[in-house]
């Protein structure tokens, strides 16, 4: 019998061991605030995972900033403090990524990325998007360009400084649609973020807006259709650690938490593909 309890009390040391040792840790760290600038379309998401990351990380404080790409990279030129930058386009990163020329889009020679830290971190669609019950009985992009040319649907779309805006313009292009034209006609209204025009929609003051998959699926609004790449292109997500960050580290391990399951999960439950979290279990798959 001595045995038996022998190795009953061993195993229950080591479990009361590692409690201790996680029950310290989080007491022992040091207290860290990140600040993290991320495209509006990513409220909900990431309000969701900066609960999860307490349990992760009890000693960082994760503050947020939302607003369209475009005025998050303006701000970092313009020295706001922020330790991360999420875009909702390659665009605005490639603006501040020294890794990028001017003929890949960094045509002021901005400084902000830090080296090796930028990934792809999400795939977004670009949605057409009605209000309850359809009042105008949009079923398609084609239904779209065909009503926005004899005046009888009115758009919301982001401004040309905004991703899903920009996306759009796209978008007119493919159907060839003169955007100054129907501006002038009355039949567009504009959104300074992604989030505006989705408000749009959902108060029914338009009949349709070009948003993100995402941010219909949130807003609980009716999708009719959805982009192709030949529409648009691809809707990817480049997230980054800053160069300016006083908290590197922690910065570093909030990213990667980002590309992991837990925070994927929350990613794909509004519409999201986790392109670097897919990349990762890639490259971990041993070839055959």
């Amino acid at each position: 019998m001595v045995a038996p309890i022998v190795a009953v009390c061993m195993v229950l040391t080591m479990i009361l061991g590692t409690a201790v040792m996680a029950a310290d840790a989080p007491a022992d760290a040091e207290e860290v605030e990140l600040i993290v600038f991320a495209a509006a379309s990513m409220t909900e998401t990431l309000t969701e995972i900066q609960e999860l990351y307490k349990e992760v990380a009890p000693n960082v404080t994760l503050v947020f900033t939302f607003d369209s790409s475009g005025t998050l990279k303006t701000q970092i030129e313009e020295g706001a403090d922020c330790d991360i930058f999420i875009s909702a386009a390659p665009k605005q990163m490639n603006q501040l990524d020294a890794a990028k020329d001017a003929d890949g889009g960094n045509t002021d020679g901005l400084d902000f990325v830090l080296s090796e830290t930028r990934i792809d971190l999400l795939e977004n669609k670009v949605a057409l998007a009605v209000p309850e019950g359809n009042p105008a009985n949009i079923n398609s992009y084609d239904e779209l360009a065909a009503g926005l040319q004899d005046g009888s649907i009115v758009l919301a779309m982001g401004n040309s400084d905004v991703p899903v805006g920009q996306y759009t313009q796209k978008i007119f292009a493919y159907y060839e649609l003169d955007e100054e034209a129907l501006a002038a006609s009355g039949v567009l209204t504009y959104g300074s973020n992604v989030k505006e025009v989705t408000t749009q929609v959902s108060e029914a003051t338009v009949d349709a807006g070009i948003i993100y998959a995402t941010d219909a699926f949130s807003a609980d609004l009716e999708v009719v259709d959805t982009a192709t790449r030949e529409m648009c292109g691809q809707v990817i997500y480049p997230a980054a650690v800053l160069n300016i960050t006083q908290n590197e580290e922690a910065a570093k391990a909030f990213l990667e938490y980002l590309t992991g399951e837990e925070a994927s999960a929350v990613f794909e439950a509004v519409g999201f593909t986790p392109i670097a979290a897919a990349k990762e279990a890639e490259e971990e798959t041993p070839a055959a």
